[in-house]
């Protein structure tokens, strides 16, 4: 029997580079081009800015791709806080520490909690940006494989949970924040005095949490473990007895990453002696103070969580003897990074492909023509908030940044929304919610090469191609848009507050 030839996710990146280049110069030849406007936030006055493909199909093309490559990858986000989080996560696992801790979660907590802990806390990690993706997918991998399942399924899990759940915040996150002040913008070219709260989707993030969180589990459980390959432990993993030498090294080590947490946490909390040194202070809101250019916590939040897996990993081999000298020292913090020149050649050709995309312009065109199509016609009510939430979908697949897509987009989406007398924080929420739906199911998603990358190296049979895996994402991705639809149309309907301050309506129609 002949065997079926199957693209392996790094050349799959290089034939959507390929066909990305050969595509932007037939676009160029034609002149492909369109306008979308931004507010003017000192004038309150809208600008026009016209956008064009770009061709890479040329020599200056090129001269592009080739000079830029290195530069690019040694520039992708995902590479080097995967890196730095993986050297904090190794000496974590390498001490022994993970393996104690997580199988005493396991041992004692039932299949659909474990499952349901790891969703929740995956959609909560959107708080703090996309740290996330580089921690939660390797410590679920992990979580599963000592509860003696697929560490496969923690990673499907994770992520889904990870990227369809990326703008379900209860709480202002650094990127929302930063979304909010486009909204606001774009709301004072009707209303000068609009002002929205930090808390004005509160209510309708939380239940769309819950729910999704819920939903997820049942998927993981019923559709996604079962078809699933049996996975093959050690006899080490087997037989492995936690001893008390053991619980005492678990002890220290959570006290270690307490007191580590207490200092953190002090040093965020403004107002207070010796406190706030990790603030930008120039921020307007607290969220800004945190996750704000100049903040020392931003700037630092991946070294800063790689260092407390570090104390953490490093107290519990110290009592546990499992760390004795330098040399296992150096073995723990390089363990994670052992075999991952896969992963490296991976995400290089993955950096390459998305920056060509990007390059190109096709991402931003496309968002800024369907755009446009909320101004053909008089949208109103439901209609405008299934065509809107489409629309964002659409984009989503072609250009993943939600501030580059609500930049292009709130100088015309806000307006609309308010002369059909919808609040310009429903806008915002349905963004929200289109920008996490198709999140999973793009390979230009920066982290979602990371998420193929964790496929292949806990797979052990099975050939982990792109394909395969957004089609594991397909049952969550359809999951997210019912719920979402049901949500906001329901919220629409029976008038019910987003949040604090927050509502899905407003007193206000210029027609």
């Amino acid at each position: 029997m002949k065997k079926k030839f199957v693209l392996s996710p790094m050349l799959s990146f290089i034939v959507l580079s390929a066909i990305t280049i050969v595509l932007s110069g037939i676009l160029s030849i034609i002149h492909v081009q369109t306008d979308y406007q931004t507010v003017n936030p000192i004038t309150n006055e809208l600008v026009t800015n016209v956008v064009e493909v770009e061709s890479l199909f040329s020599l200056s093309g090129l001269k592009y791709i080739v000079t830029n490559a290195v530069s690019d990858f040694v520039s992708f986000v995902p590479l080097s806080m995967l890196l730095i989080t993986l050297i904090g996560i190794g000496i974590l696992e390498k001490s022994g520490f993970m393996r104690t801790a997580l199988t005493l979660v396991t041992r004692k907590t039932s299949k659909n909690t474990v499952t349901f802990l790891v969703i929740f806390i995956s959609m909560l990690f959107s708080l703090f940006g996309d740290i996330g993706f580089v921690i939660m997918l390797p410590v679920s991998a992990l979580l599963f494989k000592y509860g003696k399942r697929n560490p496969i399924g923690g990673i499907i899990a994770s992520f889904a949970a990870l990227s369809f759940g990326y703008g379900v915040n209860i709480f202002l996150s650094s990127m929302d924040s930063s979304l909010l002040a486009l909204t606001t913008n774009a709301a004072k070219l009707l209303n000068l005095g609009y002002t929205v709260g930090n808390f004005f989707a509160l209510i309708i993030m939380l239940v769309v949490l819950i729910t999704l969180s819920i939903i997820f589990t049942r998927i993981t459980e019923k559709r996604i473990m079962p078809l699933l390959p049996k996975y093959e432990f050690s006899e080490e993993d087997e037989s492995y007895i936690i001893t008390n030498k053991d619980l005492r090294g678990l002890v220290i080590a959570i006290l270690v990453a307490i007191v580590y947490l207490i200092i953190v946490i002090y040093s965020i909390i403004p107002g207070l002696p010796l406190s706030g040194g990790l603030l930008d202070h120039s921020g307007a809101r607290y969220i800004d103070m945190i996750f704000g250019d100049n903040s020392l916590f931003n700037k630092g939040f991946v070294f800063i969580i790689t260092l407390w897996f570090f104390f953490i990993g490093l107290s519990y081999g110290f009592v546990t003897k499992s760390i004795r000298t330098n040399k296992d020292l150096t073995k723990g913090l390089s363990h994670s990074l052992d075999g991952i020149g896969s992963i490296i050649v991976l995400l290089f050709f993955a950096s390459l492909f998305i920056s060509i995309f990007k390059k190109t312009n096709i991402g931003i065109v496309i968002t800024a023509a369907l755009t446009k199509i909320l101004t053909l016609h008089n949208f109103t009510g439901i209609g405008l908030i299934i065509v809107f939430l489409l629309i964002v979908m659409i984009s989503n697949l072609f250009s993943t940044s939600p501030l580059i897509k609500w930049s292009v987009m709130s100088g015309i989406a806000v307006p609309v929304f308010m002369n059909a007398s919808l609040s310009p924080e429903f806008a915002q929420v349905i963004f929200n919610a289109g920008d996490s739906i198709t999140n999973g199911i793009t390979p230009l998603f920066a982290y979602f090469v990371i998420y193929i990358a964790f496929l292949e190296k806990y797979s052990q049979n099975e050939t982990i191609t792109i394909t395969k895996g957004m089609k594991y994402m397909i049952p969550y991705g359809v999951s997210t848009f019912v719920v979402w639809f049901i949500v906001l149309v329901g919220w629409y309907i029976a008038g019910i507050p987003l949040g604090i301050g927050g509502t899905t309506t407003i007193p206000f129609n210029l027609k």
